[in-house]
Formats: C-alpha cells, structure tokens, sequence
C-alpha cells in the first residue's frame, strides 16, 4: 500500500509518495447539457436508448444522458440499478448456459444460487425488534450483496491510516481560515470498500425507505375498492417479490459503488457517522495514478472537501433534513395507471404466476410504470438546487482555503467537474434513485454565486444565510445571481431580521395549545 498524505511536519503537507499502482486515466469530458430525466426507480437506459453507447471515464463505464422527456419500459429491477448496456443480458440463455447466467455459470453453482435465493426469502416477513413489519427493503441483504460483491480486500496499512488523519487535521486548519464555521469532524479514518458498506447503511435506509415503501403500496392504494379483490394476489406477489428486490438490488449497486467513491460526502450526502472524516484510500490511489499533482497534494485536497462537507453539515442542522424531506416528496408525488392496472387484473390468469417467461411478459408490459408528475418534478428541482449549492459552496471554500498552499488546486478543482460530467458516484447515485441528472451548468452557477458573495461581503456574511433555509438561494438565484447578492448586500440586519422572524414564527407554532387538550 503505497504512503499518501502529508507527513510529520504540518506546515505544507509534502510527503514523498512512493507509487506501486499503474497511472490510470481520468477519461474524457462528456457533453456538459445534462438535464433531468423523467426516470423512475426500476428505469435504466436499454441498449437501444443511446445511440452512442457506454463512454469510458476513470476506468469505469458510464452510460450517456438519455434526452428530456425520455422515459424506458420498467424492464429492470426496482430502483434501476442494474446497467442498461448488460452484456449477460444481451447474450442469453445458451446450450452450456441454460439460465441465460453468463459464460462462468455451471450446473456446480445451482446449489449456491438456491442457497442465496433461500437467504433472500428468508427475509419476507421479518419484523423489528417491536414487532412491526421491518420495512420494504431487506437492508441485512443488501449488506450482505454489497460485500460479497466486494471481494477480499486488504486492511488499510498503519502508515496510510496516519497520513490521512494527518491530512484531515492539516485541512481543518486551513479551512478555519476560509469559513467562520468550526470543525465538524472529531477524527480522520482510511476506509476499505467493505468499511464503507458498513458505515453508510443505515443512511442508505433513510434515503430508500421513501421510495421503496411508496413503490410497495402505490399500486395497491390507488385501486378502487373493487378492483383491489381482483388484483389482490398479483399485487401481493408483486410486493413481496419487490421488497426481495429492492434489497438485491440495492446490494449490487452499493458494491459497485463503495469502489468508486472517495470520500464519506463523495455523493453530497452525510453518508457516515457524525464528525468521522472518512477517505478511501484504494479508490484515491487509482486516480491519483492518473493525475500530475503529488498524491499528497491530492489526498489533502480530498481531505479539505471531506472536512468542508462536515462543518456545514454538523453546524446546519436543518440541511439533512431538507435533503431528505425532497426524496420524500419525490417519493410522495407518485402515481400509477389505475386503469392500465385495472385491465390487468381482469384478465389476469394466477396460474401464470408460476410461469416465468409469463411474469416476465407481464412486468414488460409497462402497466406499473410510474407516471411522473408536477410534484416529482418540483421536488427534483429543490433537490438539484440543494445538492447544487453544498457543491459550489465547498468548492469556493476548499479553493479559498487551499489555493495559495496547493498550486494543483484549481486542477483537481477542475477534475472533480470533469468527472461529475461522466457520471461520479454522486450522478449515479440521484439518477438511480430519483431519476434525477445533476446538471454541470448548475454546479458551475452555484459555484460561481457563492465566489460573487464571498468577494462582495467577506465569508461571515456569506455564511450567515445558511442559518435558515429560507435566506437560501433559490432556483432563479442561480440563474441571476446579482439580485441575490443585493439582498446580501442591504446588510446582515435583514439576515438576523428573518431570522427572528422564523424562529418567532416557530415559537407562536410551538406554543399553540393542542386540539386534543
């Protein structure tokens, strides 16, 4: 395991690296017009959805933005992380492969397969430890895919563990400097992919719970009564083996990220426990390969993000919440074709329940596609907004912070973008599970507000605004940001104005007397 991060001496954070992994490429720029698409869990780009295929990027393999208003047969499983460009799907069942289970498979393996067929319904009607129905998704499944999946992995060595501790503590000084925010990180940690899975689970939980526990019961709770009788054991089938699914699916898709990301805030999100500032070395060292900056250079500088990250999500209390609360209305503005659903169950043979090839069909039909709505596409433009200006703001800090020290700043800089543009785990991430493209224009606007705000009123009272979510920018803040920063610019008494105003506002809310009292 190759040393990186700053070492004993704290005042500029050089160290010789010693390099043991072949330089990897950062791949090319995509296209930098990403929109939303109008994608719902379970929606994937199909092989015929572009024309241009998968596009290579960091070693690993994107797929291209399908245009506004597409929308793909629900042909996947739930949540859409399987990939669209499969070439086991493509390839088939065969004589030597009569499962359609890739070239590797043979009969030797059908044990195994039924053993983890077995684990995943064994998992159907668990409860919690209150007796409740644990949840539409299997998360010790999930865990357990994710890991496997996984592989072996090394243990991170002592010395790589003490750079990146290092490396967090010389960010955390510089950035005292950038922002009036303190410290939010208690400790540095190097993480495997495996420490990762584990770390970020129960988070994972709180992000999915809202789409999955909507995907289970939309279906069932926009039929008419009478209808239900008549889809009654479809829908039950259908609810389970979704929930199965979910935890399947969810498992795949974390295993396949927990090697791409570099940090514990990689996607956006407070993935990790509270105040642990957590870098994956693995995935650091392969793009650092790649890169002409000294691996010292780079960790510290995705140590400065990561402790960014921390301090405006351990002093911004209101933030997680505000994040969460949009998949949540995502989750809540989902609709079903009833009447579609309604045919189905008329016509609808339970004998083919146990013909596969008949499920299949029937799943392919599209009758339990989600139908996106204003609500959807509402709650996407707050999320997108959200996850727009935490970006742009740790960026103009980290610059702020790190430019004078690190003269490959604005380079890394630059190759976070570019790798945003391909597909980082964050895109991948949002488009998964809310269909949402997180747009580079709008990164580079937020960005680009946040520097305007910080050269016109200083860091203190850039900051401020984030006290309450209503000083926030919005959507069309982006967009124009000068009347933004005029507002700013009236003075920080119209700050702490609406602030009183809120928290009073909370207070007459919090002191009206019950309806039951």
């Amino acid at each position: 395991m190759s040393k990186v991060g700053p070492g004993p001496s704290d005042t500029n954070g050089t160290v010789t690296a010693v390099s043991s992994t072949p330089n990897m490429t950062t791949g090319s720029t995509a296209a930098n017009s990403v929109r939303i698409r109008l994608f719902t869990p379970g929606m994937v780009n199909g092989p015929g959805a572009g024309a241009d295929g998968p596009i290579a990027a960091g070693g690993v393999s994107y797929r291209r933005t399908v245009p506004v208003g597409t929308v793909v047969s629900m042909a996947d499983l739930p949540f859409g992380f399987s990939s669209g460009d499969d070439p086991d799907r493509e390839r088939g069942s065969g004589p030597t492969d009569p499962f359609g289970m890739g070239a590797g498979f043979n009969m030797a393996d059908l044990g195994q397969v039924f053993t983890q067929l077995g684990q995943m319904f064994s998992g159907a009607g668990r409860v919690s430890a209150d007796g409740r129905p644990a949840g539409p998704v299997n998360y010790d499944l999930a865990r357990q895919v994710a890991i496997k999946s996984i592989g072996a992995v090394s243990p991170v060595s002592a010395s790589t563990a003490t750079a990146i501790g290092d490396a967090v503590r010389l960010a955390e000084t510089w950035l005292d400097g950038a922002t009036p925010l303190p410290a939010g990180t208690t400790r540095g940690a190097a993480w495997t992919p495996v420490d990762w899975v584990e770390n970020t689970i129960a988070t994972w939980q709180r992000l999915c719970d809202p789409m999955a526990e909507q995907v289970s019961s939309v279906w069932a709770s926009a039929l008419p009564e009478e209808a239900k009788s008549m889809a009654g054991p479809l829908l039950s089938v259908m609810s389970q083996m979704g929930g199965l699914a979910f935890g399947s699916q969810l498992g795949q898709a974390l295993g396949r990220l927990s090697g791409e990301v570099l940090t514990s805030t990689d996607i956006g999100l407070p993935l990790g426990p509270s105040g642990v500032a957590a870098l994956l070395p693995g995935a650091i060292e392969e793009l650092a390969g790649g890169l002409e900056q000294p691996r010292s250079e780079v960790v510290t500088f995705l140590a400065a993000r990561e402790a960014a990250h921390h301090r405006l999500f351990s002093h911004v209390p209101w933030l997680s919440h505000q994040l969460l609360s949009a998949v949540e209305a995502y989750a809540r503005g989902m609709k079903i074709d009833i009447r579609g659903i309604e045919e189905l169950a008329q016509g609808f043979d339970p004998s083919a329940m146990t013909d596969p090839a008949a499920m299949n069909e029937l799943l392919n039909q599209g009758v339990f596609e989600p139908q996106s709505t204003p609500e959807q596409l509402a709650a996407l433009e707050r999320l997108e907004t959200l996850l727009a200006l935490i970006e742009g703001w740790v960026q103009t800090v980290v610059d702020a912070a790190l430019g004078d020290r690190i003269p490959g700043t604005a380079a890394l800089s630059e190759m976070l973008r570019r790798r945003r543009a391909t597909g980082g785990p964050a895109e991948q991430t949002f488009a998964t599970l809310v269909g949402l493209e997180l747009r580079p224009r709008k990164l580079r606007e937020a960005a680009a507000l946040w520097e305007r705000l910080t050269a016109a009123v200083g860091p203190d009272a850039r900051d401020k605004v984030w006290q309450h979510p209503d000083l926030l920018p919005e959507a069309a803040d982006l967009d124009n940001p000068a009347a933004f920063i005029d507002r700013i610019i009236g003075g920080s008494s119209d700050i702490d104005s609406a602030i009183d105003q809120a928290i009073a506002e909370f207070q007459r809310e919090a002191n009206k007397p019950d309806d039951d009292s």
